[in-house]
């Protein structure tokens, strides 16, 4: 990689990944793009663009001499159950276009998957790298699509196309986005703010997630991995850390003694989501394909994310020591 263009800069995923590409790359060389500019990224060069307008994509790519990629548009899972048919439109539309793009401009292209293409019917602990997918959601749906579109636009026009499967994502800068597991980003902010929680999962729901600072280092270090390695390419399983809304709430409680958590569990939308996911993916393929370790444990990531929040040592926790 040595020109990078990022659509959807501003979302979860897109906020901190524009910045490590830039820490590594340089910032001229990382155009962000977004329907709308993120305060967040002022760091270097801008353009809207809405990815969903035919020729968008493919022109900015050109303008910008771009080698590479990063697709990150998506509406979450609560949010995809809400409103279906803009999902449909945004992450399985707007990736066509995409992929159409870097067809024509001869660039590479990463897309993020998610534990959430996976169904009741997958095996739930650990989940394979290939398995079922018979997902519930139309998040999981879109998903599942877009896994198989990037197959076909690498089997039929040799684009290079990969992607990971992402666990549930935690951030200390970006918003939790409208997913399964913002629970997890909420219940920092509320155990700093109020001392206390209320989740919307059940107490025992567990579930796969990630500190932001690997799932970046992840999408970067798989697009900068040699080819000849990667017998998957797209979609690779990744996790780091299993866990369950009481888990995490004991962790804290390590950090903040106080903290109190309760439930209301949103049994409409959210809560059948969760049940439907893998509580723990299986993620070997990564590993051995090109080298993936994840650097934060849970002990680590609470320790990070209230540090960051404002809680605890003035010193940064330092996380574990990852092997290529």
């Amino acid at each position: 990689m040595q020109r990078i263009v990022v659509t959807g800069a501003a979302g979860q995923i897109g906020t901190e990944l524009t910045r490590a590409l830039r820490e590594r790359y340089g910032a001229d060389a990382v155009l962000a793009t977004d329907i709308r500019q993120p305060e967040a990224l002022d760091s270097g060069p801008f353009q809207a663009v809405d990815c969903l307008r035919p020729g968008s994509v493919l022109d900015v790519l050109r303008r910008h001499r771009a080698d590479t990629l990063f697709h990150l548009p998506a509406l979450l899972s609560a949010r995809s159950a809400h409103d279906p048919w803009r999902a449909w439109e945004l992450n399985v539309g707007g990736l066509r276009l995409a992929l159409e793009a870097v067809r024509e401009a001869g660039a590479a292209i990463f897309v993020p998957s998610s534990i959430g293409a996976f169904g009741p019917s997958t095996p739930k602990d650990p989940t394979p790298q290939d398995t079922v997918q018979r997902p519930t959601s139309m998040y999981g749906i879109t998903k599942v699509a877009g896994e198989l579109l990037c197959d076909f636009y690498a089997d039929r026009y040799g684009v290079d196309a990969r992607g990971l499967r992402y666990p549930g994502l935690v951030s200390h800068t970006a918003p939790a986005g409208g997913g399964t597991t913002d629970w997890a980003v909420e219940i920092f902010h509320a155990a700093v703010r109020d001392g206390a929680y209320t989740c919307f999962l059940e107490p025992d729901t567990r579930l796969d997630l990630m500190y932001m600072p690997d799932a970046t280092r992840a999408a970067i270090e798989l697009m900068e991995a040699d080819a000849s390695r990667l017998a998957h390419r797209n979609a690779f399983n990744i996790t780091a850390v299993s866990v369950t809304p009481a888990e995490m709430a004991r962790e804290i409680r390590r950090h903040l003694p106080r903290f109190t958590i309760d439930y209301a569990v949103d049994r409409d939308v959210r809560q059948p989501i969760a049940e439907s996911w893998p509580d723990r993916l299986d993620d070997s393929a990564a590993r051995e394909e090109w080298g993936w370790r994840p650097a934060y444990d849970l002990a680590a990531m609470v320790a990070d994310m209230l540090h960051h929040l404002g809680i605890g040592s003035t010193e940064a926790p330092r996380p574990t020591e990852t092997t290529r």
